[in-house]
């Protein structure tokens, strides 16, 4: 099982608390490091410094970072256009070698749309243009050197695109789709990803959603075992239960909050967890959600203690 280490920048981070973390789950042979894509706190933090946006984030890490895998759970299709955004994905994926992956979505958080004028349309409108941003997206990637890409749809156009830069990755770098949506989310993850991903849900509500997907696949004649499938769970870990129950505090959250809603407890326990979620679901990759972004012990303690046990 592959293990990512998944954090949330916008809730207080200079590009150096990243690196730091970033480096540390290199060092700790975590297959990769993810961020959100926000641009406004959420609860009873801060926020302080304020936010940071995920590819320029990725960039440096790019270059500050040697081995371990670089991704976005998920970026918002209301943030960007498609076309700059195949290209500086494509143009961080040259900086890494090769080493990133783009998670989007419809985008769902009103308020930080509105603190940064930034359009939200309904609901239906963000899928739409999520579909057609996949399309394009994909489509300028996996065209071949001296052809053009040209789509034309409701709410985008492109015409005669050289479809520059290339990633170095092919025929793509990995796309990753989730949610929890009962249609057109495991349609859009049949047709154009690589990865699906359940977010802090239930080991039944992750089952459900597989299923809807593997139909989908069906659908249109795409073997589900096409796909990676991954879930993301909330970490909060300790040696004894004193431990976990700061970690917790420090994250405001209680324990058994953790313990009922995500992992949490001590190696033991959390092994235990991961276990019946894997023999549950199926999932061959976990993203870990790590909210105390300075609290490089925590990742230490589950590389050195937990990991191992599920090799």
């Amino acid at each position: 099982m592959d293990f990512r280490i998944f954090t949330e920048p916008q809730q207080g981070a200079h590009y150096d608390d990243l690196l730091r973390i970033a480096r540390a789950a290199e060092d700790a042979d975590f297959d990769a490091f993810f961020r959100s894509d926000h641009y406004l706190v959420m609860g009873g933090a801060s926020g302080e410094p304020g936010p940071t946006d995920a590819w320029i984030t990725h960039a440096g890490l790019a270059r500050d970072t040697t081995r371990i895998r670089l991704g976005t759970l998920v970026n918002a299709a209301t943030f960007r256009l498609p076309g700059p955004l195949a290209i500086s994905v494509a143009q961080v994926d040259q900086m890494s070698g090769g080493r990133v992956e783009l998670g989007i979505g419809a985008g769902w958080y009103e308020a930080e749309h509105a603190a940064y004028g930034i359009p939200f349309p309904s609901l239906r409108e963000r899928f739409d243009r999520l579909e057609e941003q996949l399309a394009i997206i994909t489509g300028l990637w996996g065209t071949l050197p001296g052809d053009r890409f040209e789509f034309t749809g409701e709410h985008f156009t492109v015409t005669d695109s050289p479809a520059m830069p290339k990633p170095v990755q092919q025929p793509r770098p990995p796309v990753i789709v989730g949610g929890r949506g009962a249609k057109r989310t495991p349609m859009l993850a049949a047709r154009y990803a690589d990865e699906f991903n359940l977010a802090f849900g239930s080991p039944e509500q992750a089952v459900t959603q597989f299923d809807r997907v593997a139909t989908a696949c069906g659908d249109i004649g795409r073997d589900p075992r096409d796909l990676v499938y991954s879930v993301a769970q909330t970490l909060v870990l300790g040696r004894d239960d004193d431990e976990v129950a700061r970690r917790a505090l420090t994250i405001g959250r209680e324990a058994d909050q953790v313990r009922a809603e995500g992992l949490a407890g001590t190696p033991a326990e959390v092994v235990d967890r991961i276990g019946a979620l894997r023999d549950k679901t199926g999932i061959t990759r976990l993203y870990l959600q790590i909210l105390d972004i300075a609290d490089l012990d925590h990742l230490e303690l589950f590389a050195s203690d937990v990991a191992p046990q599920l090799a």
